[in-house]
């Protein structure tokens, strides 16, 4: 096999995940000529990070991915994972040689909007540590955004959830929820590392997005891939593919 090896590649998963979620396309990077170096984190309230001081924040997010993470790497993130690394690369650009977004989207530009996603995510939160917690796991993966996942991928996801507690789940709904983030639109251009944008071919408002996130960077690709929301479960030989291919930054030859 063909050493491919390069800069180190650090993975971020969604919410309610844990860094196993990758476990397939860490398989499908070290298959054939793929190979790339992965570093699978657990964010804070997740796995083994459940731990953690709390207030969970996106700056101590921030904190705990630099502390994690070698002193310059390319970096993926799914959903949350994705918001986080958006953070991520907006407080240390120097290390971030390239920037993969999965399923992601920048926050939620209307502020009565933002509000009301910041209720539901409040309340989300007190029914993770007032019921048991297999009636989140159901309610979470029957929500439309997972609308036609294929089983298997649907049990993967589930049985990753269950790596996680109610509370610290709760814990992280309260401080980095969809609603608790301020929009990073107006900040897009100040990003200028390569960056893949990566959206399932059935997931139509994310797809939405990637093409707007697309417009608004500097040093931008698409990719659809056959899937929807969950591309690292459903399609995690799509995203290795994805990771494997480096793009040159601005200014250099292809």
């Amino acid at each position: 096999m063909a050493d491919l090896a390069g800069e180190q590649i650090v993975l971020l998963h969604g919410f309610s995940g844990t860094r196993r979620a990758w476990d397939g396309v860490i398989a499908a990077l070290h298959r054939g000529e793929r190979y790339r170096p992965a570093l699978a984190l657990d964010l804070p309230g997740h796995g083994d990070a459940a731990d953690v001081a709390c207030p969970i924040t996106f700056a101590s997010c921030v904190e705990h991915v630099l502390a994690h993470s070698p002193a310059r790497f390319a970096l993926c993130g799914y959903s949350l994972g994705g918001r986080v690394a958006l953070h991520v690369a907006l407080a240390a650009p120097a290390r971030v040689s390239r920037l993969v977004l999965v399923s992601c989207s920048p926050g939620i530009e209307d502020a009565a909007e933002r509000a009301a996603r910041r209720e539901a995510d409040a309340r989300l939160a007190d029914e993770l540590e007032a019921r048991p917690f297999e009636e989140f796991i159901e309610r979470w993966r029957t929500q439309p955004l997972f609308a036609g996942e294929p089983p298997q991928a649907g049990e993967l996801a589930r049985a990753d959830q269950r790596r996680n507690r109610p509370g610290a789940l709760a814990a992280v709904l309260r401080g980095v929820g969809a609603g608790d983030m301020q929009p990073l639109w107006d900040r897009l251009g100040e990003l200028q590392m390569p960056v893949t944008v990566v959206a399932g071919e059935r997931d139509t408002k994310y797809t939405t997005l990637a093409r707007r996130i697309v417009n608004s960077l500097a040093n931008a690709e698409l990719v659809v891939l056959p899937g929807g929301h969950g591309l690292p479960l459903e399609n995690p030989s799509g995203v290795a593919a994805v990771l494997a291919t480096e793009r040159p930054a601005a200014g250099e030859c292809g």
